[in-house]
């Protein structure tokens, strides 16, 4: 029994519904020890079961990651259950569909309590017991977004784009530590998930993410091989591809896209009904992983390194500027011939 290797350990926040617990069977289905944090109960039980179904070993804690001090609890817990924790998936989200002249202060703080600093307390938790050992992964879950807002979602683009920010900060400490702690964030499309149904909002429309959309089964195998294979960034699906290239090149025209269709995009026809939103409190009911829209969902979805995407991009750009410059090269020697000639009539 000493000799015995004990099974990896994975901790999914926001791991009740949505892609969090597309995530959590995934690595339940590759073996893995589970610990599970999420706000309602009803949905922490439906995740357990997935998890035990699927072959790995749930831990479950109904915790708000906007409190460090249940996240650092949480972490605890699941370290001593089960040995430690090898990965670490920062997930969890809400967000307000309105303008932002209709979006309080409140609703703003409490976006970035639970979608920014949600991450930020998940990953001190996570480096606690990562960086006395000196190896883990931190998977930060984000989005198209985080480069490129959005209107009627300022609270959660912003979020997002923090999130990237601390990131980025992090990264360069670690490196200066010369520690062997691993981050990566995968930056996600639109997800077919129960969020469209719960998040809270002033929109007259019932809500929907903008298409293309894509099943959070197909997202969770990309967040699966970010966690082993840690990219500084996994770009998922190509309209991700798509708004954060675009934003780089051509800002000014993908505001006034957004101007004229995202409004459209983000509703359906169907007129918004009352309903419970989880902005501060769960909507404790189990709905699984996937949301409403089906039928129009793929499940399968490219994902790719950016640092691919932006050497291809960088190339193609060359290729443009090698071009012009050569015509333009070409362009003054033919004015300087004709310009020699008529001197020499």
């Amino acid at each position: 029994m000493s000799g015995r290797k004990r099974a990896r350990t994975v901790v999914v926040t926001g791991a009740s519904a949505g892609v969090g617990r597309a995530i959590a069977r995934e690595f339940a289905r590759h073996g893995w020890n589970v610990g599970l944090i999420a706000r309602g109960e009803a949905g922490l039980h439906g995740a357990m079961a997935d998890v035990a179904r699927a072959g790995g070993t749930p831990l479950a804690f109904a915790v708000d990651v906007a409190d460090a001090d249940q996240v650092a609890e949480a972490a605890d817990a699941v370290a001593a259950f089960f040995g430690g924790i090898d990965v670490w998936i920062n997930n969890a989200m809400v967000t307000v569909y309105a303008p932002v002249r209709e979006t309080r202060p409140d609703e703003f703080a409490h976006v970035t309590a639970v979608t920014y600093l949600g991450q930020v307390h998940g990953t001190l938790a996570a480096l606690k017991h990562m960086l006395p050992r000196d190896a883990g992964t931190i998977v930060h879950v984000g989005s198209a977004l985080a480069y490129r807002s959005i209107p009627l979602q300022a609270s959660y683009c912003a979020a997002k784009a923090a999130v990237r920010g601390f990131v980025d900060s992090l990264r360069s400490e670690l490196i200066h530590d010369g520690s062997r702690v691993r981050l990566t964030m995968v930056q996600l499309p639109a997800v077919n998930t129960p969020q469209f149904d719960w998040a809270r909002s002033r929109l007259p429309r019932a809500l929907q993410p903008v298409p293309p959309i894509y099943q959070p089964e197909a997202i969770a195998r990309h967040v699966y091989r970010a966690a082993q294979d840690a990219p500084r960034e996994l770009w998922i699906g190509a309209a991700t591809w798509k708004a954060i290239l675009g934003n780089v090149l051509v800002p000014g025209l993908i505001d006034r896209y957004l101007a004229r269709h995202v409004y459209r995009g983000e509703m359906t026809q169907m007129k918004a009904a009352a309903r419970p939103d989880n902005l501060y409190e769960p909507v404790d009911t189990d709905p699984g992983a996937r949301g409403r829209f089906d039928a129009r969902a793929a499940g399968r979805v490219a994902a790719a390194d950016p640092r691919w995407l932006k050497l291809g991009l960088a190339a193609a750009l060359g290729a443009v500027a090698g071009a012009t410059l050569f015509a333009t090269e070409a362009q003054g020697r033919a004015e300087e011939r004709r310009r020699l000639a008529g001197r020499d009539r």
